[in-house]
């Protein structure tokens, strides 16, 4: 296990994150977060961890850098998880004649928001590969979102980050052909969906 007594854990990303936080009394949804935070709290007590749930619905990697400073910096975390790149790539198919933010410019800003985040004493990053967009493989979201998973795989390396590979994880249940989905609506988690983010990320973390 990685963490340190007290560290403090933000999480930042879209609704996928967010998952009703400013409903819940302690602020941290329902969703993969409050799983994390509850097994961190029940197995690792002794630490008292401090976990803070940043995610915002319909973020795009642009927005988490409009609030970057004051959702991310100004906490001084020992550690940040970042989950971003589902929104980039589902506006390209919801809201064609919008904005977008292709792969090039994710590369960019999230580089950017990675290069501000080492400036904290002693932080360490954990970046979660988006999801997926559909639940088969071939689904045109998840061909459209190869290429972002395949940045957040390089900025992981690049800046020797832990990597989440939730992408590959979704993908290889989606293979099995259980008949169980992961989503409510193709992008939006269920508990199953939840709960394989979350063991997803305590592996890749408590295997550090």
């Amino acid at each position: 296990m990685p963490f340190k007594k007290k560290d403090r854990i933000v999480f930042i990303g879209d609704s996928i994150t967010d998952k009703g936080r400013k409903k819940d009394p302690l602020k941290l949804g329902s969703g993969y977060v409050r799983m994390i935070h509850d097994y961190l709290t029940a197995v690792y007590p002794q630490l008292s961890l401090k976990i803070i749930n940043e995610g915002v619905s319909g973020n795009r990697v642009i927005d988490l850098e409009k609030r970057w400073t004051l959702d991310v910096i100004d906490h001084q975390p020992q550690w940040v998880s970042i989950s971003i790149g589902i929104n980039d790539v589902w506006r390209q198919l919801d809201s064609p004649m919008g904005e977008q933010v292709y792969p090039d410019k994710f590369e960019d800003v999230y580089r950017n928001l990675l290069d501000q985040t080492k400036q904290i004493p002693d932080c360490r990053l954990i970046l979660m590969q988006p999801t997926v967009i559909k639940e088969y493989p071939d689904a045109t979201g998840n061909r459209l979102l190869k290429p972002y998973v395949d940045i957040v795989n390089r900025l992981a390396e690049q800046y020797d980050a832990l990597l989440v590979p939730t992408h590959l994880a979704f993908i290889d249940f989606l293979k099995l052909e259980t008949g169980q989905d992961l989503t409510t609506d193709g992008v939006h988690m269920n508990s199953l969906g939840d709960t394989l983010m979350a063991t997803t990320w305590l592996k890749a973390v408590e295997g550090r």
